[in-house]
């Protein structure tokens, strides 16, 4: 076997586990890590299909952001509460019924796809100059929003932090 398919089946089974695993588990705090890891080995899928830009974007965006900031959350919101923070049974087979169900509208939507009818397969340009030109104008244009944003989000952040402090302070106070 080659190399290229060890990685490949590698990511896949990363990628299928860890969505077995957060469809399974009652731990949001484990289901969060567990996306973490999903994240992960559909960035790697990415990479075999040729889009490492659409992979590196959603390693930095998703899990560098996005999930970063849902484990915050949980956490903070776990020592709000003082008690685990877990979900019924019940909702296990009825979202696993879903799943299973979007999943197979999925796939026949694949199946029934006449991909090679697109009008922009047959074209052919530079990928890389539009890639140079998209950072290009990510690095020049836009920078300022992206520093906005990440000044926002950490403004959020800590003002979470602060919130939960107090909160942890007046129930320690109050006992």
């Amino acid at each position: 076997m080659e190399l290229e398919a060890i990685l490949f089946y590698f990511f896949a089974g990363i990628t299928a586990f860890s969505v077995l695993f957060i469809a399974v588990t009652r731990n949001i705090l484990y289901a969060a890590f567990a996306l973490i890891l999903t994240f992960i080995g559909v960035a790697g899928l990415f990479i075999f299909m040729g889009a490492e830009f659409i992979a590196i974007t959603q390693i930095l965006v998703y899990v560098g952001g996005i999930l970063v900031l849902l484990v915050f959350g949980i956490m903070l919101t776990h020592r709000l509460k003082g008690q685990k923070l877990k979900t019924d049974r019940y909702q296990t087979l009825f979202g696993f019924l879903i799943s299973a169900g979007i999943f197979g509208l999925f796939i026949q939507s694949i199946h029934s796809g006449a991909f090679s009818n697109l009008p922009w397969v047959d074209q052919e340009y530079s990928q890389e100059v539009e890639l140079k030109s998209f950072g290009l104008s990510l690095m020049t244009d836009y920078v300022l929003a992206f520093e906005v944003i990440g000044i926002l989000l950490l403004v959020a952040l800590i003002g979470a932090v602060r919130i939960a402090g107090n909160a942890r302070k007046e129930g320690t106070d109050a006992a």
